[in-house]
C-alpha cells in the first residue's frame, strides 16, 4: 500500500489538475510535463505503490485503467493512428511517483520502445 502522493491529492481534488475522467476506481488527468502532444496519466484511486504490489484484489481497477485508456484515446483523436501505454515499475523501470500509474502517449510517432544498449 502506498502512502499519500501527489496523485492521491489530485484524486481527492486537493490539487488542481486537468482531469479528464474519474469514477469510483480510477482517475485520469493530463501530465503537467507532457512528453507527447497527448500525455495522460491514468491512476487507480486506491494508492497502490507499484505494479509489484498489484494483487487479485486490484484486478477491477487495473482493468478499468485499460478501458479508460481506450476511451480517452478515442476522445483525444489518437486511437486510429495509435498510441502507447506505459506502466513503469521501480527504480530501474524509472517509476517516479510511488503510486502505480499508466501513461497514455500519442498524437505523434512515439518512436522505438527502447533504445538498445550494446553489450560489453
Amino acid at each position: 500500500m502506498a502512502t499519500e502522493t501527489i496523485f492521491t491529492k489530485i484524486i481527492n481534488k486537493e490539487l488542481p489538475s486537468d482531469m479528464l475522467y474519474q469514477d469510483e476506481l480510477v482517475t485520469a488527468f493530463r501530465d503537467i510535463n507532457p512528453a507527447m502532444p497527448t500525455h495522460v496519466l491514468i491512476v487507480p484511486n486506491e494508492p497502490i505503490a507499484s505494479n509489484a504490489d498489484v494483487t487479485e484484489a486490484h484486478e477491477a481497477a487495473m482493468g478499468r485503467m485499460h478501458t479508460v485508456a481506450r476511451k480517452l484515446a478515442e476522445d483525444e483523436g489518437i486511437a486510429q493512428d495509435g498510441y502507447r501505454l506505459i506502466i513503469n515499475c521501480g527504480e530501474n523501470g524509472r517509476q517516479e511517483v510511488p503510486h502505480i500509474h499508466m501513461h497514455l502517449l500519442g498524437g505523434a510517432n512515439v518512436g522505438p520502445m527502447l533504445i538498445r544498449q550494446k553489450s560489453s
